[in-house]
């Protein structure tokens, strides 16, 4: 799954059009390299997202195409 899509679908990003600008922007890392929209996520990967001085770390435990809400969490763990 592209990274734009399994951020929005993870709920990381409620949109997938903020999430490709974030990829677009450099602010992504996938397994500590940068990472475009169309990077591919797989189970297992860490993702690093800088939001301004934040920075938000998790690791892939799933990959689905469509979630619930309430699934949502279930597709990665905060590091």
């Amino acid at each position: 799954m592209r990274l734009d899509k399994f951020l929005k679908v993870s709920r990381i990003i409620k949109r997938r059009t903020v999430a490709k600008e974030v990829c677009d922007n450099e602010r992504a890392t996938i397994n500590g390299q940068k990472a475009k929209a169309g990077s591919e996520v797989a189970v297992g990967d860490i993702i690093e997202i800088r939001f301004g001085d934040k920075i938000l770390k998790f690791r892939v435990l799933m990959v689905k195409e469509h979630v619930s809400q309430s699934e949502a969490p279930m597709l990665y763990e905060t590091i």
